[in-house]
This record gives structure tokens, sequence and C-alpha cells, in this order.
């Protein structure tokens, strides 16, 4: 049997144990996977393309039904047990791990469908605040165990855009849609190609022999909420510019970059930088799906290179430590490609590497990164995983 199965049947005996110990009853299992986006970045704010994958790090939530109206819910992580009162989850952010949970229970209760009371604990094994949304695999399991509670059914969709808005409101995140969407929609040894206007997928196979490395700089500036808001204003202007002489533009994705060039003279530089990152981004995507979708991954290498590289000087949305470590893994021997992940200036680096490599690659990541940063980065070996479900 698969160590990795092995893995998860040892999380789920353990989390039960716990549940039984705590609530003197057996639960029903649900988890939700982190993710990683492989190519795609900031574009989704731009009605783009966008290509996460799950991977095989879950938050998984433990359920039995209560009597009355009270969602307890037991974080181990946090150490920590929580009351909530279906009758009262109205309320502003409060900086709390439990607002994900209240969030997603007051956000399906608005929606019209009724809730019961519950017993949960939580168990995540996304680390926090490395990039991989584990807020969304919190949220989707989370949903998924409320449903089932109350024997409520929703369409899938319908759970994702339920916890987006439910990050909004009650945790104060305006994301996209995407870290909901893959965590649900996932599906194991596959990519997928999102339209973040459409909503619109396809599934893309990633050869078996090949592994998602992720590696955490350790790293995260306090500018980049700022800056975030900053490249959207600018997207936002270019959008605005464009607009007036091309009046079926309604975003950066209906903009071709013979447009951008074209009308180039009337945006500032840097706003026709930020644009023609997007416009880019959005056709490496593309490009990148028809390398999956035909097995070529030295292809599909060179496209994350290009999006690193665009990132860091047209979106400038890079640091001096996730340049070095894409620097680093262009160097090592079975790295088909590296680029920055995530919002940037800081966070983690997404790595597509050949499994006989790994452990190589490993070691000279995290030997060369400590001895030019003093710092040890965290590295996340994973799989392309199956989205949300019951245990």
């Amino acid at each position: 049997m698969p160590s990795s199965v092995v893995r998860v049947e040892s999380i789920a005996d353990s989390l039960t144990e716990r549940f039984v110990r705590l609530y003197g009853t057996h639960p029903t299992i649900f988890r939700a996977p982190g993710r990683v986006n492989l190519i795609g970045e900031h574009t989704d704010y731009n009605d783009g393309f966008v290509m996460p994958a799950a991977i095989d790090l879950f938050t998984w939530v433990a359920a039995s039904r209560r009597g009355d109206r009270t969602v307890q819910v037991h974080s181990d992580q946090f150490a920590e047990t929580v009351d909530l009162s279906l009758e009262a989850l109205a309320g502003p952010p409060r900086k709390h791990w439990s607002d994900f949970i209240r969030g997603v229970a007051a956000t399906i209760q608005a929606a019209g469908h009724g809730l019961k009371g519950v017993n949960l604990i939580v168990d995540g094994y996304v680390p926090i605040g490395a990039g991989l949304s584990s807020s969304a695999s919190l949220e989707v399991s989370t949903a998924l165990a409320l449903l089932w509670a109350a024997g409520v059914e929703l369409p899938p969709l319908e759970v994702v855009t339920i916890c987006q808005r439910a990050e909004h409101e009650y945790a104060g995140t305006r994301c996209g849609i995407m870290d909901q969407f893959i965590a649900t929609f996932g599906r194991s040894g596959h990519a997928l190609m999102l339209d973040c206007r459409s909503l619109e997928h396809t599934l893309l196979p990633i050869p078996a022999d090949v592994r998602l490395v992720m590696c955490n700089s350790m790293v995260k500036h306090e500018l980049a909420a700022g800056e975030y808001n900053r490249r959207r204003a600018d997207c936002e202007s270019g959008v605005r510019t464009l607009g007036q002489h091309l009046p079926n533009v309604l975003a950066l994705r209906d903009v071709t970059l013979a447009d951008l060039d074209r009308y180039r003279n009337e945006l500032p530089e840097l706003v026709y930088r930020r644009c023609r990152h997007v416009i880019r981004e959005n056709e490496r995507v593309r490009a990148a799906s028809d390398a999956l979708q035909g097995g070529d991954l030295v292809r599909f290498g060179q496209l994350m290179y290009e999006s690193h590289a665009s990132l860091r000087e047209d979106y400038e949305v890079s640091c001096r430590e996730l340049d070095l470590l894409v620097e680093l893994a262009s160097t090592c021997e079975g790295v088909y490609g590296a680029r920055m992940t995530g919002g940037g200036f800081g966070g983690c680096t997404i790595n597509l590497v050949r499994s006989d490599a790994v452990d190589r690659f490993e070691d000279r990541i995290t030997d060369s990164y400590a001895k030019a940063t003093g710092k040890k980065p965290d590295l996340f070996v994973c799989s392309a995983a199956q989205g949300a479900g019951a245990w």
C-alpha cells in the first residue's frame, strides 16, 4: 500500500479517536485540499485565465449532529474550542480563526438553507500563511460538514460561491474565486485551466513522474497588501483608457498585445507594463494548456520561467528571495520550470520537478538558500490531488 494512503488513513483514524474522546460519538469526516497555481498570476481579477492544481495537503473536518442550534468547533492547530450560535453569526471580521467557520455558516443560512447544530473538530495540514490556500481548504471542508449535518445538498458551484462570499464578508479578504474553485473541482493527477469570467474549466493531465514542489521563502514583506491594490488599480486604469477606443473591452482579458501597443502612447509607462504582463500571462496560460495536453514539460517549464520574469520586470511583485529560489531551481537537474506563485513580495515558488530528482533538489535548495539568506526554506513535495469530499 502506498505510503500516502497509509498517511491519510492514519490521519483519519487519529481524528476519529480524538473526536470520540471529546464528543463520545463517531464522526463523519470531510476534507478539502490546498492548492498551488502553476501559471496565471494576477490574471484572475482581470477576468483572465489561471491554472491551479489541488495538492495532497488537506484540511480535515470531523462532524456529528447535535440537538440544538450550536456549532461547537475545536481546532487542533490552535488548541481552542469555540461555540457559535446559529442565531447570532452576524458581525464584522474578528481576526480569529473561527471567522471562517462563522462566515461559512452565516453565508449558507443567508442563501436560504437552514442549518442545524453540529460538533466539529478541525485538523489542518495545509500550512498557514504559505500561500497554499489554507483558508479556502477550511471553508470548503467546513461547508460540506455543515451541509451534511443539516441534510442539505447543494451543487458544487454554489458551495464555491458561498465559501468565496464568506471569506469576503467574514474574514475581510476580497479573494478571487480560484482557491475555492480548485478546492472543490480539483482532480487527482490533473491541473485545471479556469476561465475566471465564465468559470468554464478544462482538466489537464500532469504526468505521474512529476512532483509539484513548493519552496517557501520564509519572507513576507509588509508592502504586499498595498502594492497588490496598486497593481489592481493600474490594470483598471489601463482598461478605462483602452475602453475609450475599444468599446467591447470590459477587462484586460479582452485586450490583445496588438491593441495595447496601438494605444501605448496614451498610457503611462508603468500602466503599460502592468497591462503587458496580464495580457502576455493569459497567452502563456493558453500555451501552457497546450503544452500539458501534449505532454511537453520542457515547453511548460519555459513558460513558467517567462512568467516569473514578467512578474519580476513588468508587474514588479517579486523580491530578492523569490528570484534567488527560481535561479537556484533553474540550475538543478530534473527541474522543468520554476516561478513565484501567489501575490508576491515573498511567499512561495512552485517548481515542476522530475520525481527521481526531488531529493537532490531539496538538498540543493535548502543548503544554497540558507547560505545566501540565513533562512531555511520550508519545502512541500506534493502531487495533484482530488477535490473536496467525504472521507
